[in-house]
C-alpha cells in the first residue's frame, strides 16, 4: 500500500515538474537554460514552465521565434544563433526594442541572412528593410489569380466578339434568305398569274 501511495506521489508531483520543463532544457528555479543544445526554430519548445524568470536560448540553430514566445520575460539570451532577418523576425524585433539593456543585450543578436543583411543588429533593422524581404506564397497564388482573371476575361471577350460577328451573319444570311424567299415567291405569283391569264 505504501509503495502504491509512493508511486502516485512521483508521477503526481514529480511527473508535473518533469512535463513542465521543455525535453531538451534543464530548470533550475526560474531558470530555464535551453543553450547549445542544436534547437532548431521547430525543435524549439512552445512553451515554458510558469514562473520562468531567466531564458537562456543562445547558441542554438535558430532563425526565428514564434510569436508570444517571449512575452512577459525579460531575461532571455538569444546571441550565437543564425537569425533569418525577414518577415518572420518582426517579432523578435519588437521584443528587443522593449527590452531594456542587460546582460543580454539585443547588441549580439546578429542576421545570418539574407546576405544584404548579414551582421545587422535585429533590434536595428527598419520594417522596411524587412518586409522587402518577405515573399509569401499567397502573393504569388493572388498575382496567378489575377493573370488567370485576366486570361478568362479575355477569352470571354473573344467569344464575346465571335458570338456578336456570328449574329451578324446570321441576320445577313436571314436577310438574303427572307429576300430571296420573296423574290421566289413574287416569281412565282407572276408566274402564277401569267399562266392564269394564258
Amino acid at each position: 500500500m505504501t509503495g502504491l501511495l509512493l508511486l502516485f506521489f512521483l508521477l503526481s508531483f514529480g511527473g508535473q515538474r518533469s512535463s513542465a520543463c521543455p525535453h531538451l532544457c534543464s530548470c533550475h528555479g526560474g531558470q530555464v537554460d535551453c543553450s547549445g543544445r542544436s534547437l532548431t526554430s521547430s525543435s524549439l519548445p512552445s512553451t515554458f514552465p510558469t514562473g520562468t524568470t531567466e531564458l537562456r536560448l543562445h547558441d542554438n540553430l535558430l532563425t526565428s521565434i514564434p510569436n508570444g514566445l517571449l512575452d512577459g520575460l525579460t531575461s532571455v539570451s538569444l546571441h550565437g544563433n543564425p537569425w533569418l532577418c525577414d518577415c518572420g523576425v518582426l517579432y523578435l524585433r519588437a521584443w528587443l526594442l522593449r527590452q531594456p539593456p542587460g546582460p543580454w543585450s539585443q547588441r549580439a543578436v546578429n542576421c545570418s541572412s539574407p546576405p544584404a543583411l548579414r551582421g545587422r543588429l535585429v533590434a536595428y533593422l527598419t520594417e522596411e528593410e524587412l518586409l522587402q524581404t518577405c515573399h509569401y506564397w499567397y502573393c504569388d497564388l493572388a498575382l496567378a489569380s489575377q493573370v488567370a482573371l485576366l486570361v478568362f476575361v479575355g477569352v470571354q471577350g473573344a467569344l464575346l466578339v465571335a458570338l456578336i460577328v456570328f449574329l451578324r451573319r446570321f441576320e445577313l444570311l436571314s436577310k438574303e434568305a427572307r429576300r430571296t424567299t420573296e423574290e421566289s415567291f413574287r416569281e412565282n405569283d407572276y408566274t402564277s398569274v401569267k399562266d392564269s391569264s394564258i
